[in-house]
């Protein structure tokens, strides 16, 4: 069981820092490349064209990127980047039951509210129905304005963490809190953005224009889980500082990880 549990838990962080890298390194080259198309729309009539590309250097090379929202050329390959996050996901929920359910530590010792069993099966309905509700906000009306989409998510979010600390032993609070934001990350990748990704090369590869307003969706998704990564990793690193184990304190902690999320997109 110690070597399944290392290596299981040697997969997760290592999946996750591929999937994490990959998905800040994209978000930078987005951030950078919008600025020059910033640049270049306010100044339509420059002697010189605008510069639309981004070198950098690495590892004894030069690189130059282009983004291209319509590709002239469709290209023989395509590079998907997908099964991070499905590594990470899947590690992740087989380390999570591992220690968790067959280790019997959801529920505390003591005045526990709930069953080892029930505790299981509302751990598990908790992953598929957190998805849910959070996609369900972000496809309605009330997602369609920012600001409401993030108040109300906030306040079922603040909800969700009261009750999990109510019901769950403190540390497993945390987990199954993770558990559920990486699920809605991973979600997001397979269901929301590869999909309209998967539509779009379609489109392209038939000679008919992609439609841009299932590339902005899914962008939106892609920027949501830039947010929610940075509490994820703080939940799963968790266990070494129990001053957290506290529904408030671990509250304040998500809400300070979705502001630093904000300043680490900039940089």
């Amino acid at each position: 069981m110690e070597w399944l549990s290392l290596v299981l838990r040697w997969a997760h962080v290592f999946a996750g820092i591929l999937w994490v890298g990959t998905t800040y390194y994209f978000t930078w080259l987005d951030g950078r490349l919008t600025e020059l198309e910033r640049i270049a729309s306010a100044n339509p009539r420059a002697s010189e064209a605008p510069e639309k590309h981004i070198w950098m250097v690495h590892s004894g090379g030069f690189y130059l990127v282009e983004k291209q929202r319509i590709p002239a050329v469709m290209p023989g390959k395509l590079h998907w980047f997908r099964w991070e996050a499905a590594l990470t996901w899947l590690t992740g929920l087989l380390l999570f039951g591992l220690v968790y359910y067959h280790g019997r530590l959801l529920v505390p010792t003591e005045d526990a509210r709930l069953g080892n069993g029930a505790a299981v099966g509302f751990s598990v309905g908790l992953l598929a129905f957190g998805w849910l509700v959070y996609d369900l906000v972000w496809k309605s009306k009330l997602g369609s304005n920012p600001t409401v989409g993030l108040v109300l998510c906030l306040l079922l979010l603040l909800g969700l963490i009261y009750g999990l600390f109510y019901y769950f032993a403190p540390r497993a609070a945390c987990l199954q809190l993770g558990a559920i934001f990486g699920t809605i990350m991973t979600a997001n990748v397979w269901m929301r953005i590869l999909p309209a990704q998967r539509r779009m090369v379609r489109a392209l590869t038939e000679g008919r224009a992609p439609d841009l307003a299932e590339s902005a969706r899914a962008k939106l998704r892609s920027k949501h889980n830039t947010f929610i990564v940075v509490p994820v990793v703080f939940l799963m690193i968790s266990n070494h500082y129990p001053v957290t184990y506290n529904w408030v304190i671990v509250s304040l902690l998500v809400l300070v990880g979705f502001i630093a999320a904000g300043f680490v997109r900039r940089a």
